[in-house]
């Protein structure tokens, strides 16, 4: 296990190839797809594709990437949280999911506020960013929790739509 940090109930880690499962399950639950946004991964070779072309690849590139969050008792997969480098922005944004019956539960304060902390200290980062729809108040309201003051506006490349851009500089 690639284990990148632990928090108190959490442990967060580098997503394998053993994950595939999980990733379908969390990429088809109803907040993804309300908030995220389908991926079109269905099946054990897609989630692959998903893992070996997104978090994986990220965390070879860059250094970080979305990663596994579980439970530090019994090690079940419950979410992720990361950070994600995007190519029109300067410095990564923090993400994270949790499959439904998980929400709630204040894990994702948890494993948020302790990326936060790798981030500034480990990682040495000056600045992440956040990005959330404007109807996901819940995830704005994680983000200015953990400490990101709203920034503005961000379109991702080829796509109208605008999301709420959200920073934290240290």
């Amino acid at each position: 296990m690639n284990k990148i940090l632990t928090t108190e109930r959490l442990i967060l880690r580098e997503y394998n190839l053993d994950d595939t499962q999980f990733i379908i399950q969390l990429l088809n639950s109803e907040g993804w797809l309300a908030f995220i946004g389908d991926k079109n991964v269905h099946t054990e070779e897609d989630a692959k594709a998903y893992l070996l072309n997104g978090p994986m690849k990220s965390y070879t590139e860059n250094g970080y990437g979305l990663s596994l969050v579980a439970t530090k008792d019994d090690l079940t997969p419950i979410g992720m949280c990361g950070l994600i480098k995007r190519d029109n922005l300067d410095f990564p944004d923090i993400g994270f999911a949790f499959l439904p019956e998980y929400v709630g539960k204040g894990y994702a304060f948890e494993i948020a506020s302790a990326t936060i902390t790798y981030a500034k200290d480990t990682l040495k980062l000056p600045i992440v960013y956040g990005i959330t729809m404007p109807e996901n108040a819940s995830s704005k309201k994680l983000l200015e929790k953990i400490g990101l003051s709203l920034e503005g506006w961000y379109s991702f490349p080829n796509q109208g739509n605008k999301l709420l851009l959200l920073k934290l500089t240290f």
